[in-house]
């Protein structure tokens, strides 16, 4: 299980965030992002060297707040060919310098990310050590294993994150996250898992929505 540290970073994810998320072609606000940590969760990197979380963060720049899932990974040392990915680096009071990466872009959240749809991983609580979060759900209905080789490059359309694995199964992340109208999930029909979660609006009541699915393909691997 992942170790969560309670110290200083440097620069904070806000303070990341706020200079990456207007360069994505999913965010909407206007002129400087005014960021709230709103929720999340994590997943365990099964070889215990990179840090995966998944952050929910609001946006007040615009004419409404938004929403958006922002999944990152935590590494000790630069990704191999992701230069494009970095969102920035920051000094831990810990473990030191971590380099911060769109977590679609690396290669261990592409592969847990389907197991937690699977069920053979679970959601862990985002500041609490071997604890898991109960408000994030998943479902999986497809046959057999949902393939975890989604190797190509990542593509962003202006609310979500598509990546695709070579027997043509597409796995989706909802940047924009949408409420629910009576909090349960609601994926499309041809979706064969997903996954659900909960966030903190800026009036202090709390949304439920998709924060991923998972469309399996036809294609002979």
């Amino acid at each position: 299980m992942a170790v969560i540290h309670h110290t200083s970073l440097s620069p904070t994810k806000l303070e990341l965030l706020a200079a990456w998320l207007p360069s994505r072609p999913w965010y909407s606000g206007a002129g400087e992002p005014e960021l709230a940590r709103a929720g999340g969760f994590r997943l365990d990197d099964p070889q215990g060297e990179v840090g995966i979380e998944f952050l929910v963060v609001t946006d007040a720049s615009g004419p409404r707040p938004s929403s958006y899932l922002v999944p990152l990974t935590y590494r000790g040392a630069p990704l191999d060919g992701a230069e494009d990915a970095l969102v920035g680096t920051m000094e831990h009071g810990v473990l030191g310098r971590r380099w911060a990466y769109d977590g679609c872009h690396d290669p261990v959240l592409a592969a847990q990310l389907p197991a937690l749809i699977e069920g053979r991983v679970s959601a862990q609580d985002q500041d609490t050590s071997n604890v898991p979060d109960r408000e994030v759900t998943r479902s999986w209905t497809g046959a057999g294993l949902a393939p975890t080789d989604f190797g190509t490059p990542p593509t962003d359309d202006a609310s979500g994150t598509e990546l695709h694995a070579p027997d043509g199964s597409v796995l989706r992340l909802h940047r924009v996250l949408r409420a629910t109208a009576d909090g349960a999930p609601d994926p499309a029909p041809e979706t064969a898992g997903h996954v659900a979660g909960s966030w903190a609006l800026p009036d202090g009541t709390r949304a439920r929505g998709l924060f991923a699915d998972l469309r399996t393909g036809t294609r002979s691997r």
